[in-house]
């Protein structure tokens, strides 16, 4: 079941989920916009010959307030937002329609567990011909809200679990 944003209020109220700073206007009736951070990632193509699943790859590091993302290309950026998921609730990040159609694709694999505490790491991506600018603040992508039919068994604490700015992948940590 969508949670609605009466349904996301109460929660946000009694401190069963937490969202951390939310203003006016991010609620939406089904969903919360998110706001981009200041914190990316991109690829340092120039260290490495290819990207490996078994090797931790090489990022450049950088904070702004604005990021022109060149067509094409790919990054890695944080939110403003740090979120708290109860055991009991999950989310899907999802690209807002009006960013969308300019072009920009944006996911976080689309998915985020329940028990899950952090900023989101954003994964965006220039499908236009064009440069697009972003700026930190701006409403970029909305979360939401899914009850499950029960309390999770085993929460989320994966590597990821905590994160603070862009993660990069931390793949080469699984054991598979």
């Amino acid at each position: 079941m969508i949670l609605s944003d009466k349904t996301i209020y109460e929660m946000l109220n009694k401190g069963e989920l937490s969202i951390e700073p939310l203003v006016d206007g991010q609620v939406q009736p089904a969903s919360v916009d998110i706001r981009l951070g200041t914190h990316f990632l991109k690829i340092d193509e120039n260290a490495i010959e290819s990207i490996s699943l078994d090797k931790e790859a090489k990022y450049i590091e950088f904070e702004s307030d604005e990021v022109v993302i060149p067509p094409n290309s790919f990054l890695l950026a944080t939110t403003k937002e740090y979120i708290k998921l109860p055991n009991h609730v999950t989310a899907f990040v999802e690209g807002r329609s009006s960013i969308g159609r300019m072009g920009l694709f944006i996911q976080n694999a689309g998915w985020v567990d329940p028990g899950f505490e952090g900023e989101i790491t954003l994964e965006l991506y220039n499908a236009n011909r064009l440069p697009i600018k972003l700026k930190s603040g701006r409403r970029i992508c909305q979360l939401v809200f899914a009850l499950m039919d029960q309390e999770a068994k085993t929460p989320y604490q994966g590597k990821y679990q905590g994160q603070r700015q862009a993660v990069g992948s931390r793949i080469y940590k699984d054991i598979d």
